[in-house]
C-alpha cells in the first residue's frame, strides 16, 4: 500500500527565516487536500462529491415517500426533504412530482459520477485555457496563476446565479411557492426589485423598521423572491467579470496563491452560509411551522456544528498555506483566535435573539 504523503510545516525562527527541515505527519487530516497538486484527481473528486450529494437527495426522497402517511401532519412525521418540496410548491397532493424529482436527482448523480471517473482517468481533459495561457492540470502551476483562478471563480459564480434564477422562475412563472401567510401555493407576481429595499436587509432595515436579524427578518414573499433575483444578477454579473478579467494588481499582492489557502476560502464560504442559515431557521416565512414544525433547536445545533467544523478547516488550511508560501507570522494565530471568538459570538447571538423572539 502506498504511504500517505506528509505535509511540510515551516518552522519560523527568531531571525525571521524559515526551515522545512521539520516534518510532521498530518496525512490523517488531509482529506481532499492530498489532491491539491493533482488537479485532474481534484476535479474528479469534486464531481464525485456532487454526485454523492445528488444520490443522497434522490435516494432519501424516495425513502421518505415510502414512509409518508397522508393522514398524519407533515410536520409530525420527522421528514427532512419532503417538507422542503412542499415549501417549494409541490404539495402533498403531488406525490408524482416528488417521485420525478427523486429520479431526476438519481439520474444526475450517475452523470456526475461518470464525469468524475472520466476526469480521473483522462488527465488531458482538465487542461485550462484562459486567453493565450494554457495550464496543464497535472502541473502545480494552476494554483499560482491569477488569470486561471479568476476564470474558475467566474464559472462558479455564474452557476450560483443560475441556481438562484431557477428559484425566481419557479416562484414567479412555474407553479409558485407556498405562502404561509395565505396558507396556499401561488405565483409571486410582484417580486421586489427596488435595490434600496433588498440591500437594506443587509443592514437590518426591513419594512417594519430596523431588525437585528437582518436578512433573516424577511416576512413576505415578494422581498424573498426579489432578494434571490438580485443575488442571481450579482452572481452572474460577477461571474462574467471574473471570467473575462484578471485580478487587479493590488489584489495579486495581497492574495496568497497556494492550494491550501484557496481551499480555506471555499471552506470559509460554506461555514459562513452555515452561520447565516442559523438565523433563517427561525424564520417562519422560510420554515413554516405547519410544514417544518416548531422545534428548531436541533437544526440550529447541527448548523452551528457544521459552521465550526468548516471554519476550523478554513483556519487550518489558511495557516498551512501561509507557512508554505512564507507569509506566516505570529499575528496569524491571534487573528485565527479572534475569528473563533467572533464565530462563537455570532452563534450565541443567533440563538439568543431567537429565544427572545
Amino acid at each position: 500500500m502506498q504511504s500517505q504523503p506528509t505535509l511540510d510545516v515551516a518552522v519560523n525562527r527568531v531571525d525571521g527565516s524559515s526551515s522545512l527541515s521539520q516534518l510532521r505527519d498530518f496525512s490523517w487530516l488531509q482529506g481532499n487536500a492530498r489532491l491539491i497538486n493533482r488537479t485532474e484527481l481534484l476535479l474528479g473528486a469534486h464531481l464525485a462529491h456532487a454526485g454523492l450529494i445528488m444520490f443522497w437527495a434522490g435516494s432519501f426522497t424516495l425513502l421518505e415517500i415510502s414512509r409518508y402517511v397522508a393522514d398524519v401532519p407533515l410536520a409530525d412525521q420527522g421528514l427532512l426533504l419532503l417538507p422542503r418540496l412542499v415549501n417549494l410548491g409541490w404539495g402533498t397532493d403531488n406525490i408524482e412530482a416528488w417521485f420525478a424529482i427523486a429520479i431526476l436527482h438519481l439520474a444526475s448523480s450517475a452523470v456526475l459520477a461518470a464525469g468524475g471517473l472520466f476526469h480521473v482517468f483522462n488527465k488531458q481533459s482538465t487542461n485550462y485555457a484562459v486567453g493565450d495561457d494554457r495550464i496543464m492540470a497535472k502541473e502545480e502551476g494552476l494554483w499560482s496563476n491569477p488569470e486561471t483562478l479568476s476564470f474558475i471563480l467566474g464559472q462558479h459564480l455564474i452557476i450560483l446565479g443560475f441556481a438562484a434564477s431557477l428559484f425566481v422562475l419557479k416562484a414567479t412563472r412555474f407553479g409558485g411557492i407556498y405562502d404561509p401567510l395565505a396558507g396556499s401555493v401561488h405565483l409571486v407576481e410582484n417580486a421586489t426589485t427596488n435595490p434600496a429595499v433588498i440591500l437594506g436587509y443587509l443592514f437590518g432595515f426591513t419594512r417594519h423598521g430596523w431588525d437585528p436579524m437582518g436578512m433573516a427578518a424577511v416576512d413576505n414573499l415578494p422581498d424573498l423572491v426579489g432578494g434571490h433575483l438580485w443575488i442571481s444578477v450579482i452572481c452572474i454579473s460577477g461571474g462574467i467579470w471574473h471570467t473575462v478579467r484578471a485580478p487587479f494588481g493590488w489584489f495579486r499582492e495581497k492574495f496568497i496563491y497556494d492550494g491550501h489557502v484557496i481551499l480555506s476560502y471555499s471552506l470559509a464560504g460554506v461555514g459562513l452560509m452555515a452561520l447565516i442559515s442559523i438565523f433563517f431557521v427561525f424564520n417562519e416565512l422560510v420554515y413554516p411551522i405547519e410544514i417544518f414544525g416548531d422545534n428548531r433547536l436541533e437544526t440550529v445545533v447541527l448548523q452551528a456544528v457544521l459552521a465550526v467544523v468548516f471554519l476550523g478547516g478554513h483556519v487550518w488550511h489558511n495557516l498551512l498555506g501561509q507557512k508554505r508560501s512564507g507569509r506566516f507570522s505570529e499575528s496569524s494565530y491571534y487573528e485565527a483566535a479572534m475569528a473563533g471568538f467572533a464565530t462563537i459570538l455570532v452563534v450565541a447571538l443567533a440563538i439568543g435573539l431567537n429565544s427572545v423572539a
